[in-house]
């Protein structure tokens, strides 16, 4: 139990920073957002995978760890747009 808390937290941490890498401009999200994302993107890809069948392989789960990025990129773009549209557009405007 405790094990799988804590992987959840590293492999967390690492798709949502890469999913932060990936997606192209700045986002407005503090780290521990970040990893609060990577962490669900993480819990929801392990669930997912087990369901499909893919989380029991021999070696790296490739998939499931593809699978985790990708849902750690769509909450990454969701939580991001959505402080944009909170107030997150300040700055220049042109007139």
């Amino acid at each position: 139990m405790i094990g799988a808390i804590v992987s959840a937290v590293i492999i967390g941490a690492i798709v949502g920073a890469l999913a932060r890498l990936i997606l192209p401009g700045r986002q407005n999200m503090s780290i521990g957002l970040t990893l609060i994302v990577g962490i669900v993107a993480a819990l929801l890809g392990t669930l997912i995978a087990q369901l499909f069948g893919w989380a029991d392989t021999r070696g790296i789960d490739w998939l499931e760890h593809i699978l985790q990025l990708v849902l750690a990129v769509i909450g990454v773009s969701i939580v991001a747009g959505s402080a944009r549209g909170k107030g997150g557009g300040r700055g220049r405007t042109t007139t």
